[in-house]
């Protein structure tokens, strides 16, 4: 696309010789190698929030350890993947969605959740990732989550400016 980085940081494991030339002082190497890149990443930048590219696809296990990082992260951040927006969700989220809208809660430990305007209500449902999950609702409308607990918010990847607009960012 013609872009250069203003930044590079991780453990630099992928990134080729040449690469690190051509940015010189903007790579910025993090040698530990008990965090990924995207941890390292949000350790060390200062933004309002974040969109997060290309930390989806390839590698499941990848995929998975930056959904942790999102849970970990005190930034704001919403990830785009191929087919969805990823992000963490707050203790209240309201979304304005249209009808029919998939709308999936993922828990990344024990949740407990209240909502409005989805077709299967989160009221009373105990979620963990190793017995429930959210995942395949759909908005009835405008979409309102009060929850306890951390847990991840997918949306279709069109629903990019409801996500940033519910999450205070646009």
């Amino acid at each position: 696309m013609g872009l250069e980085p203003q930044a590079v940081i991780g453990d630099l494991d992928s990134l080729s010789q040449s690469a690190r030339e051509r940015l010189g002082s903007r790579v910025h190497h993090i040698a530990e190698q008990d965090s990924t890149d995207f941890a390292k990443s949000l350790q060390r930048i200062k933004a309002p929030f974040v969109l997060a590219l290309g930390f989806t696809g390839l590698r499941l296990d990848h995929t998975l350890a930056a959904m942790t990082d999102l849970i970990r992260s005190a930034h704001r951040v919403v990830m785009l993947a191929e087919e969805e927006v990823i992000f963490r969700c707050p203790p209240r989220l309201s979304l304005d969605l249209a009808e029919g809208t998939r709308v999936s809660l993922f828990p990344f430990g024990e949740v407990k959740a209240r909502s409005d305007g989805l077709y299967w209500p989160l009221d009373g449902i105990g979620f963990t990732p190793a017995e429930r999950v959210g995942t395949s609702n759909r908005a009835t409308g405008a979409v309102n989550i009060a929850l306890e607990g951390p847990a991840l918010v997918m949306l279709p990847r069109e629903e990019l400016g409801a996500a940033l607009t519910g999450l205070g960012i646009g």
